[in-house]
Protein backbone atom coordinates (compact mmCIF):
# COMPACT_ATOMS: atom_id res chain seq x y z
CA UNK A 1 0.00 0.00 0.00
CA UNK A 2 1.39 3.37 -1.05
CA UNK A 3 2.07 5.99 1.57
CA UNK A 4 -0.54 8.71 1.63
CA UNK A 5 0.81 12.20 1.02
CA UNK A 6 0.03 14.35 4.08
CA UNK A 7 -0.18 18.10 3.59
CA UNK A 8 -0.76 20.61 6.37
CA UNK A 9 -1.94 24.03 5.21
CA UNK A 10 -0.92 26.57 7.82
CA UNK A 11 -1.37 30.23 8.70
CA UNK A 12 -0.44 32.40 11.69
CA UNK A 13 -1.41 35.77 13.12
CA UNK A 14 1.08 37.86 15.06
CA UNK A 15 1.40 40.85 17.41
CA UNK A 16 2.90 42.98 14.62
CA UNK A 17 3.12 43.11 10.86
CA UNK A 18 6.82 43.91 10.52
CA UNK A 19 8.56 40.89 9.00
CA UNK A 20 12.17 42.03 9.18
CA UNK A 21 14.79 39.33 9.87
CA UNK A 22 14.71 37.64 13.31
CA UNK A 23 13.86 38.40 16.05
CA UNK A 24 11.05 40.28 14.23
CA UNK A 25 11.31 43.26 16.57
CA UNK A 26 10.27 40.94 19.41
CA UNK A 27 6.87 40.20 17.91
CA UNK A 28 5.13 36.92 18.77
CA UNK A 29 2.55 34.50 17.36
CA UNK A 30 -0.99 34.94 18.70
CA UNK A 31 -2.91 32.44 16.54
CA UNK A 32 -2.09 29.27 14.62
CA UNK A 33 -4.50 27.61 12.21
CA UNK A 34 -3.67 24.40 10.32
CA UNK A 35 -5.77 22.04 8.20
CA UNK A 36 -4.90 18.54 6.97
CA UNK A 37 -5.12 17.40 3.35
CA UNK A 38 -4.38 13.79 2.37
CA UNK A 39 -4.38 12.66 -1.26
CA UNK A 40 -5.72 16.10 -2.26
CA UNK A 41 -8.76 15.82 0.01
CA UNK A 42 -9.57 17.71 3.19
CA UNK A 43 -9.77 15.20 6.03
CA UNK A 44 -11.53 17.43 8.57
CA UNK A 45 -8.61 17.20 11.01
CA UNK A 46 -7.22 20.54 12.12
CA UNK A 47 -5.03 22.30 14.65
CA UNK A 48 -6.18 25.68 15.95
CA UNK A 49 -5.11 27.72 18.93
CA UNK A 50 -5.03 31.31 20.13
CA UNK A 51 -1.86 32.11 22.06
CA UNK A 52 -1.09 34.61 24.80
CA UNK A 53 2.07 36.40 23.61
CA UNK A 54 3.19 38.13 26.85
CA UNK A 55 3.46 41.42 25.03
CA UNK A 56 1.02 44.00 23.62
CA UNK A 57 -0.44 43.73 20.13
CA UNK A 58 0.21 46.65 17.80
CA UNK A 59 -2.78 48.68 16.63
CA UNK A 60 -2.04 48.13 12.92
CA UNK A 61 -2.08 44.36 13.52
CA UNK A 62 -5.42 44.50 15.36
CA UNK A 63 -6.92 46.28 12.33
CA UNK A 64 -5.93 43.28 10.21
CA UNK A 65 -6.93 40.31 12.39
CA UNK A 66 -9.15 41.88 15.09
CA UNK A 67 -7.48 39.95 17.94
CA UNK A 68 -7.07 42.04 21.09
CA UNK A 69 -4.89 41.83 24.21
CA UNK A 70 -7.98 41.37 26.36
CA UNK A 71 -9.20 38.45 24.23
CA UNK A 72 -5.86 36.65 24.65
CA UNK A 73 -5.53 37.25 28.39
CA UNK A 74 -6.79 33.76 29.35
CA UNK A 75 -5.33 31.85 26.39
CA UNK A 76 -2.42 29.37 26.65
CA UNK A 77 1.19 30.39 26.04
CA UNK A 78 3.12 28.87 23.15
CA UNK A 79 4.92 26.50 25.54
CA UNK A 80 1.53 25.05 26.51
CA UNK A 81 0.63 24.10 22.93
CA UNK A 82 4.12 23.54 21.49
CA UNK A 83 4.18 19.73 21.84
CA UNK A 84 0.75 19.18 20.30
CA UNK A 85 1.53 21.61 17.49
CA UNK A 86 4.88 19.99 16.69
CA UNK A 87 3.35 16.50 16.66
CA UNK A 88 0.65 17.77 14.28
CA UNK A 89 3.05 19.24 11.70
CA UNK A 90 6.08 16.90 11.84
CA UNK A 91 6.77 14.64 8.85
CA UNK A 92 4.30 16.55 6.71
CA UNK A 93 4.49 18.98 3.81
CA UNK A 94 3.68 22.45 5.15
CA UNK A 95 1.86 24.67 2.66
CA UNK A 96 2.11 28.35 3.62
CA UNK A 97 1.54 31.63 1.79
CA UNK A 98 4.68 33.77 2.10
CA UNK A 99 6.30 30.94 4.05
CA UNK A 100 9.38 32.84 5.23
CA UNK A 101 7.16 35.05 7.42
CA UNK A 102 5.30 32.24 9.22
CA UNK A 103 8.24 29.85 9.39
CA UNK A 104 10.44 32.58 10.84
CA UNK A 105 7.96 33.23 13.63
CA UNK A 106 7.40 29.53 14.32
CA UNK A 107 11.15 28.89 14.49
CA UNK A 108 11.53 31.81 16.87
CA UNK A 109 8.84 30.42 19.19
CA UNK A 110 10.39 26.95 19.25
CA UNK A 111 13.93 28.25 19.71
CA UNK A 112 12.84 30.16 22.81
CA UNK A 113 11.72 26.87 24.34
CA UNK A 114 14.17 24.27 23.08
CA UNK A 115 17.55 23.87 21.44
CA UNK A 116 16.31 20.67 19.77
CA UNK A 117 13.89 22.50 17.48
CA UNK A 118 15.55 25.49 15.87
CA UNK A 119 14.21 25.06 12.34
CA UNK A 120 10.98 23.22 11.50
CA UNK A 121 12.23 22.63 7.94
CA UNK A 122 14.37 19.88 9.48
CA UNK A 123 11.16 18.05 10.39
CA UNK A 124 8.83 19.12 7.55
CA UNK A 125 9.10 20.09 3.91
CA UNK A 126 7.96 23.65 3.14
CA UNK A 127 5.93 24.74 0.10
CA UNK A 128 5.41 28.47 -0.42
CA UNK A 129 2.21 29.19 -2.37
CA UNK A 130 3.32 32.79 -2.92
CA UNK A 131 6.22 31.49 -5.03
CA UNK A 132 3.84 29.21 -6.94
CA UNK A 133 1.45 32.12 -7.57
CA UNK A 134 4.25 34.39 -8.81
CA UNK A 135 5.26 31.75 -11.36
CA UNK A 136 1.67 31.32 -12.51
CA UNK A 137 0.81 35.03 -12.50
CA UNK A 138 4.03 37.04 -12.93
CA UNK A 139 3.65 40.75 -12.34
CA UNK A 140 0.17 40.41 -10.82
CA UNK A 141 -1.03 40.90 -7.27
CA UNK A 142 -0.84 37.55 -5.49
CA UNK A 143 -2.30 38.15 -2.04
CA UNK A 144 -4.76 35.61 -0.65
CA UNK A 145 -7.68 37.93 -1.47
CA UNK A 146 -6.44 38.55 -5.02
CA UNK A 147 -6.03 34.81 -5.64
CA UNK A 148 -9.51 34.06 -4.28
CA UNK A 149 -10.95 36.55 -6.79
CA UNK A 150 -8.85 35.10 -9.61
CA UNK A 151 -9.96 31.55 -8.86
CA UNK A 152 -13.57 32.54 -8.10
CA UNK A 153 -13.47 31.30 -4.50
CA UNK A 154 -16.13 33.00 -2.40
CA UNK A 155 -14.60 34.80 0.56
CA UNK A 156 -17.08 37.63 1.08
CA UNK A 157 -17.51 36.43 4.68
CA UNK A 158 -13.80 37.13 5.32
CA UNK A 159 -13.89 40.63 6.82
CA UNK A 160 -10.78 40.16 8.96
CA UNK A 161 -7.82 37.82 8.66
CA UNK A 162 -8.04 34.69 10.80
CA UNK A 163 -5.57 31.81 10.81
CA UNK A 164 -8.02 28.89 10.55
CA UNK A 165 -10.19 30.44 7.83
CA UNK A 166 -7.15 31.66 5.87
CA UNK A 167 -5.67 28.16 6.06
CA UNK A 168 -8.90 26.72 4.65
CA UNK A 169 -8.95 29.26 1.80
CA UNK A 170 -5.28 28.62 1.10
CA UNK A 171 -5.91 24.88 0.96
CA UNK A 172 -8.51 25.43 -1.76
CA UNK A 173 -6.14 27.72 -3.64
CA UNK A 174 -3.24 25.27 -3.35
CA UNK A 175 -5.32 22.45 -4.86
CA UNK A 176 -6.27 24.73 -7.74
CA UNK A 177 -2.79 26.11 -8.34
CA UNK A 178 -1.35 22.59 -8.50
CA UNK A 179 -4.01 21.26 -10.87
CA UNK A 180 -5.19 22.17 -14.37
CA UNK A 181 -8.51 23.62 -13.22
CA UNK A 182 -9.20 27.29 -13.81
CA UNK A 183 -11.89 27.72 -11.18
CA UNK A 184 -13.59 25.87 -8.36
CA UNK A 185 -16.97 26.05 -6.69
CA UNK A 186 -16.42 26.86 -3.03
CA UNK A 187 -19.66 25.09 -2.13
CA UNK A 188 -20.01 22.13 -4.50
CA UNK A 189 -16.49 20.72 -4.35
CA UNK A 190 -16.42 20.20 -0.60
CA UNK A 191 -16.02 16.46 -0.21
CA UNK A 192 -17.85 15.91 3.04
CA UNK A 193 -19.36 17.59 6.07
CA UNK A 194 -16.05 17.60 7.92
CA UNK A 195 -14.76 20.26 5.52
CA UNK A 196 -17.39 22.62 6.90
CA UNK A 197 -16.10 21.90 10.41
CA UNK A 198 -12.58 22.80 9.24
CA UNK A 199 -13.75 26.24 8.16
CA UNK A 200 -15.56 26.71 11.48
CA UNK A 201 -18.91 27.09 9.69
CA UNK A 202 -17.69 30.31 8.11
CA UNK A 203 -19.10 29.36 4.73
CA UNK A 204 -22.31 31.33 4.77
CA UNK A 205 -24.02 30.20 1.57
CA UNK A 206 -24.90 26.54 1.31
CA UNK A 207 -26.71 24.91 -1.60
CA UNK A 208 -30.48 25.35 -1.07
CA UNK A 209 -32.51 22.14 -1.16
CA UNK A 210 -34.57 21.69 -4.35
CA UNK A 211 -38.36 21.83 -4.15
CA UNK A 212 -39.99 18.48 -4.99
CA UNK A 213 -43.03 18.73 -7.30
CA UNK A 214 -45.19 15.59 -7.21
CA UNK A 215 -47.65 14.61 -9.99
CA UNK A 216 -51.34 15.05 -9.18
CA UNK A 217 -54.03 12.36 -9.71
CA UNK A 218 -54.98 13.56 -13.20
CA UNK A 219 -51.35 13.64 -14.35
CA UNK A 220 -50.75 10.10 -13.03
CA UNK A 221 -53.86 8.80 -14.91
CA UNK A 222 -52.72 10.45 -18.17
CA UNK A 223 -49.25 8.97 -17.71
CA UNK A 224 -50.74 5.45 -17.22
CA UNK A 225 -52.86 5.84 -20.36
CA UNK A 226 -49.81 6.94 -22.33
CA UNK A 227 -47.81 3.89 -21.19
CA UNK A 228 -50.68 1.61 -22.30
CA UNK A 229 -50.71 3.37 -25.68
CA UNK A 230 -46.98 2.77 -26.12
CA UNK A 231 -47.39 -0.89 -25.13
CA UNK A 232 -50.15 -1.44 -27.66
CA UNK A 233 -48.02 0.18 -30.37
CA UNK A 234 -45.13 -2.13 -29.37
CA UNK A 235 -42.86 0.86 -29.04
CA UNK A 236 -39.52 0.29 -27.33
CA UNK A 237 -39.20 2.22 -24.13
CA UNK A 238 -35.55 2.79 -23.19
Amino acid sequence: MKNKKRIVVLDTETTGMNSVSPPYLNHRIIEIGAIEIINRRFTGKKFHSYIKPDRLIEENAIKVHGITDNFLSDKPSFKDIAKDFFNYIKNSELVIHNASFDVGFINQEFSILSKKIQDISNFCSITDTLKIARKLFPGKKNTLDALCIRYKIKNSHRILHGAILDAFLLGKLYLLMTSNQESISFDKNIRNKRDFECSKNLIIKKNPSLKILRANKQELELHTKYLRYLKNKKTCIS
